[in-house]
């Protein structure tokens, strides 16, 4: 089971960038699910800088990819891996990938760059289908990573994997995310769809402003009762959404 804990006696400054976000002022220890955990909050709440120093502190490239990555289209990471102590129990994973929703398009350039050099083994996008992930959809890319690239026993850290993704996309990512899972692999998941948040057994752990991390269930997510609302009556969701943003406007002058 991995854990990830920081060293708050060695952070210089809470007020000082990464540690200032909200997600890191209460953060201490965190243990994640075997097969799948869900990390979910409001945008800007430190839910993408938490997944990119579990990955670096792991060995992984900050923009994605595996251990083997290595390139750097802008150093934009924070210093937060460097007080983050990883631990895992004896099994260590057979293999470890960072999906990146914003930045893959920069790993499917590194593996053309890296397959078009002189090289005795097997191409690299070999392992992803064969077909450049240039030549698909963003979403297509995706779960060719996710089909073709995963393995059972592997750690899997992805941020925002439904960036790309349609509804029955979402829904066949989960298929392939549960058969991997039944082959023990783990995943570390942030996302804001409540598609994949409903996954079975998964831990969906909570940050938010001025409170330690915490584990919620599905049904007491926004994310959840905001899609039931609107579903149940879209008309009068957003005649209440618009009546609510007229008032603000009004308020503004």
């Amino acid at each position: 089971m991995l854990r990830a804990r920081l060293l708050r006696d060695q952070v210089p400054n809470f007020d000082e960038y990464p540690f200032s976000l909200p997600a890191f002022r209460g953060l201490d220890t965190i243990v994640f699910h075997p097969a799948v955990t869900f990390l979910i909050g409001e945008n800007g709440i430190g839910k993408s800088t938490l997944l990119e120093a579990i990955a670096v502190g792991w060995g992984l490239n900050p923009e994605g990819g595996s251990r083997n990555f290595n390139f750097a289209t802008r150093a934009s990471h924070s210093s937060l891996h460097r007080l983050l102590r990883l631990a895992r129990g004896v099994r260590r994973p057979r293999d470890s990938y960072f999906l990146r929703a914003e930045s893959f398009f920069n790993v499917a350039t590194e593996i053309e760059r890296l397959d078009s050099e002189p090289a005795f083994g097997p191409s690299i996008i070999g392992a992803y289908g064969g077909r450049s992930l240039h030549e698909m959809s963003h979403g297509e890319s995706f779960l060719a990573l996710v089909t073709h690239r995963f393995r059972g026993g592997g750690l899997y850290i992805l941020d925002e994997p439904e960036a790309a993704l349609s509804p029955i996309r979402q829904m066949a990512l989960l298929v392939r995310i549960h058969q991997l899972a039944s082959e023990g692999a783990q995943f570390i998941i942030a996302t804001h769809s409540p598609l994949l948040m409903a996954y079975p057994g998964a831990i969906i752990l909570l940050l938010e402003e001025k409170a330690d991390i915490r584990s919620i269930a599905y049904e007491e997510t926004a994310h959840f009762r905001v899609t039931r609302d609107f579903l149940r009556d879209p008309a009068k969701s957003l005649a209440i959404v618009f009546e609510a943003h007229a008032e603000e406007e009004g308020d503004n002058y």
